[in-house]
Order: C-alpha cells, then sequence, then structure tokens
C-alpha cells in the first residue's frame, strides 16, 4: 500500500478467505483491487481429476467452483464439460461426485503425498490472475472477489467468476444455481463469515 499504491493484490496466503479480508481492510484498497487465488488452484485440481478419469487432456476440461477454499468449496459439474461436451455425457455421476470430492481435498492429499503444501498449481494459478491483469485480458477466471449483492453474500470475499483486467476484479459474473447448489453456496459463504469473524474478534483495528 505503501510503496504500490496504485497496484493489485493477489492474496494467496491460508485461510485464504479471511486473508483477503484482512489484505483489503489493511491496505485501503477498493475491493476490486483485491483478490484472493484459490478458484484457479481447486479449479486446476478439479479438472485434472475429471481428465484423469477420461483419458484425454486436462486442456480440454473446462470447471468452475464457487464458494470459500478449502473442504466446503462448491464444485459444479453441471457446469463442467470436455471441449464443449458435458461431462455428465462422458463419466457416470458416481465417478464425477468422487472427482468433486478429491478436488475438495486435493490440498491434503498434495501434502500427504509431498511432505509440504502445494507450491506448483498455486503459482500457476497466480500467474494466470496476473497475466490476465497485466495484459488487460478480460477473462473469465474464478477467484476470492468481494460480493456484496451478488448471490446473497453481503460483503464478504468468496470464491465467483469473474472478469479480470487492467482494473483488477471488473465485473463478477452471477450464473444460476440450482436450489441445491444455491444451499451449498449459502453453507460455504457462512464457513468465509466465521473465519472473517475471527480475524475481526482477534484484530479489532481491522473492523
Amino acid at each position: 500500500a505503501t510503496h504500490a499504491p496504485d497496484s493489485v493484490v493477489i492474496v494467496v496466503a491460508n485461510p485464504l478467505d479471511a486473508m483477503v479480508y484482512t489484505a483489503w481492510k489493511t491496505t485501503g484498497f477498493p475491493t476490486n483491487r483485491i483478490l484472493g487465488q484459490a478458484g484457479c488452484l481447486d479449479v486446476a485440481r478439479f479438472r485434472a481429476f475429471i481428465a484423469m478419469e477420461i483419458g484425454c487432456s486436462i486442456e480440454d476440461v473446462t470447471a468452475l467452483l464457487m464458494g470459500g477454499h478449502g473442504d466446503d468449496m462448491v464444485p459444479l459439474p453441471r457446469y463442467t464439460s470436455v471441449h464443449g461436451i458435458p461431462v455428465q455425457q462422458l463419466l457416470p455421476d458416481e465417478t464425477i461426485t468422487a472427482c468433486v470430492e478429491r478436488a475438495k481435498v486435493g490440498g491434503g492429499e498434495v501434502v500427504k503425498l509431498m511432505g509440504t503444501s502445494a507450491y506448483y498449481a498455486p503459482a500457476s494459478g497466480s500467474v494466470q490472475m496476473a497475466e490476465a491483469i497485466i495484459k488487460d485480458k478480460k477473462r473469465i477466471l474464478p477467484c476470492a472477489a468481494f460480493c456484496d449483492a451478488e448471490y446473497g453474500v453481503g460483503g464478504y470475499f468468496v470464491g465467483v467468476p469473474c472478469i479480470l483486467g487492467s482494473e483488477g476484479m471488473e465485473q463478477v459474473i452471477e450464473i444460476d444455481l440450482s436450489t441445491d447448489e444455491q444451499t451449498l453456496m449459502d453453507e460455504s459463504v457462512s464457513h468465509v463469515k466465521d473465519l472473517v469473524g475471527i480475524v475481526r474478534e482477534t484484530f479489532p483495528e481491522l473492523v
């Protein structure tokens, strides 16, 4: 905030959703210039598991997830396709569900295998976001972005698809959610609110 007052901040540290809020309050930056990198990471894992099950390139898998970063993220198979083909036409429901559940705990799986936290995929996701902003690409990427009226969030940073360009987060994309999807989203947002509540209690100066 002191040395680059016009910058866009991409937060990677965990607990992601609370840290994005903390960065916003600490810097005093407008909400469009504070983002959290989690969606790109979580989507990459989900896409990888889908591609592994189908036996195709991850480059052909397009997926979306929303909500908080962690076990309560909300992958959306209904919005997942493989080169335009709905994933439901390529995999049975139980396999898709298994990919969803594996994506939710993907971070823990990496830690068990490597003994350390993930670093390649978070770095890759951060580069995607930074490049979209620096080059004003107007890419739609899942990020922890500030939502107020959007999705009924009420003023918190949560994972949603948004347009990234030279101004940072330029627009939150609102998609239609089914009743079950909205319920999962609401539950995920409630956990984000709990995390932010802990930050506010610990550091009242950030309220």
